[in-house]
């Protein structure tokens, strides 16, 4: 994780994010990993950037809304049962706690997200 300085431009799309493997035990397919970087954080919200390679895995959601700006992917709502929602640039979607995922990436996907 990173983090950027108050005042200072943070460019979503070019921001550089370390990426680390995804936990074997949440891969589905392939070999993801994931990177995201912090641009800001309160007691009541975190906005930040997420990053993930071609691949799929599997994830226990937290209350957030985000929006796609690159990439290809589908993102299958487990739990509750819900329609897969087709992600691309300006997707605009919103999760709760709880939810079960399967994130299935065909070319890498980044993200805006708020999350509470």
């Amino acid at each position: 994780m990173s983090s950027v300085t108050a005042g200072l431009l943070a460019d979503a799309a070019t921001l550089l994010l370390t990426h680390e493997a995804v936990p074997l035990e949440q891969v589905v397919a392939g070999m993801p990993t994931t990177g995201y970087a912090t641009i800001d954080e309160s007691d009541a919200l975190e906005i930040g950037v997420w990053e993930m390679s071609i691949g799929a895995m599997s994830d226990v959601e937290v209350d957030e809304t985000f929006v796609v700006i690159a990439g290809a992917a589908t993102l299958e709502v487990l739990e509750p049962e819900l329609a897969a929602i087709e992600l691309a640039p300006g997707s605009v979607v919103r999760l709760t706690a709880g939810m079960k995922t399967v994130w299935t990436v065909r070319e890498p996907l980044r993200k805006i997200y708020f999350a509470s």
